[in-house]
């Protein structure tokens, strides 16, 4: 009796299910979404990244010795989790410097740590990676850029 007093209309449910729609334009729908593109594969150009390097200017030519010092550095520490013609552990290299910026890609590799704590597209590549942290090899700025310079010829 109680229940019958403190309510007002009883509202009754059909049964079965109805599903409401929105029309959306084809456009709309045929374009992806930004978290349809995984962190690996998306251009985030503008963004430095955490930590020391706070701006790099790069020279036009690639530093030939540099770079073949790099490629020794990231045959030695990378190759773990990193293989330049697939994905792995880690994302591959190939294409990293039309994605991301100079200064992001250092700070990646010196501080991986502080990164994943701090900078989003760190934290959502740690995610797409399944919780796969990159280790910190405890390069030196000198040997970080080198390896930059061996990625500008990826």
């Amino acid at each position: 009796m109680l229940l019958i007093g403190c309510g007002g209309k009883e509202k009754k449910e059909k049964e079965g299910f109805s599903v409401d729609r929105q029309k959306t334009s084809k456009a709309a729908e045929n374009a992806p979404a930004a978290s349809d593109i995984p962190p690996s594969k998306q251009i985030t150009l503008d963004e430095k990244g955490v930590g020391q390097i706070k701006d790099i200017t790069l020279p036009e030519e690639i530093d030939t010795e540099m770079a073949e010092a790099g490629a020794a550095l990231y045959k030695t520490n990378c190759t773990a989790c990193h293989k330049l013609d697939k994905r792995f552990i880690g994302p591959s290299p190939v294409g990293i410097m039309e994605r991301r910026a100079p200064e992001w890609i250092m700070n990646m590799i010196l501080d991986p740590n502080l990164m994943t704590a701090e900078d989003r597209c760190a934290k959502d590549l740690l995610i797409e990676f399944n919780g796969a942290a990159m280790a910190n090899q405890n390069l030196t700025v000198d040997q970080t850029r080198s390896i930059l310079e061996y990625f500008r010829t990826l």
